[in-house]
């Protein structure tokens, strides 16, 4: 079961991709709506998130919250409507993911933005595990979070969204991992990116689509 925390996350990061302008903003998986609160209390708010905990909470941030999955509530969307449409770290938990960012572009207006971010299954902490110790053990969060059910890279997130429609217009690595470490294993960690690539650096990817 997932802590409260994991639905009190800011993703401060993100910011960084929102557009310029935008008035009607949907957040799928929006958890306790840090993020979605965070934005201009001028800008229409509105979430989906399937904890009705969180939901509730989400719902003193934004102007309207749907508990259930997208799936569930997406009827109770009104289509062509907005023009920022967030999900952070959410496609990786859903079963048919094409159909899923097809769906979205009928949720949005026809200049409107999409911005995701997905966990990078080439973490370097991650592929290390895989390749040294020969394991692949999920966890409760992070990249092998047990209820992650597809798992990217940067080039399958630009793939993804490609082939359903998508362009991209911003992508770039997010929370570096060697940063935060110090002597000895900062030079591990970046011999390994140097052997491995520099996107192994990224414990995320995010990005900023548009419709073709």
């Amino acid at each position: 079961m997932k802590s409260n925390q994991y639905y009190e996350f800011s993703r401060g990061e993100m910011m960084a991709f929102l557009p310029d302008e935008y008035s009607k903003a949907l957040e799928i998986g929006c958890g306790a709506g840090a993020f979605i609160g965070a934005l201009d209390r001028s800008t229409e708010r509105w979430g989906v998130e399937q904890n009705s905990a969180a939901a509730k909470s989400a719902a003193t941030r934004a102007d309207k919250v749907l508990i259930g999955s997208f799936e569930s509530v997406k009827k109770e969307l009104p289509d062509n409507y907005f023009d920022l449409i967030i999900c952070n770290d959410v496609i990786e938990h859903i079963e048919h993911h094409e159909l899923f960012l097809e769906d979205l572009k009928n949720k949005l207006s026809n200049h409107g933005s999409l911005v995701v971010s997905i966990p990078n299954v080439r973490f370097l902490p991650n592929l290390l595990e895989l390749l040294f110790r020969k394991d692949w053990r999920y966890r409760e969060m992070g990249v092998l979070d047990k209820t992650h059910l597809r798992f990217f890279t940067r080039k399958s997130l630009i793939r993804s969204l490609e082939d359903t429609g998508w362009s991209v217009e911003k992508i770039r690595g997010i929370n570096r991992y060697g940063n935060r470490l110090l002597g000895p294993k900062r030079i591990i960690s970046y011999i390994g990116q140097v052997i491995f690539g520099f996107d192994t650096a990224y414990l995320q990817f995010g990005a900023r689509a548009r419709k073709k």
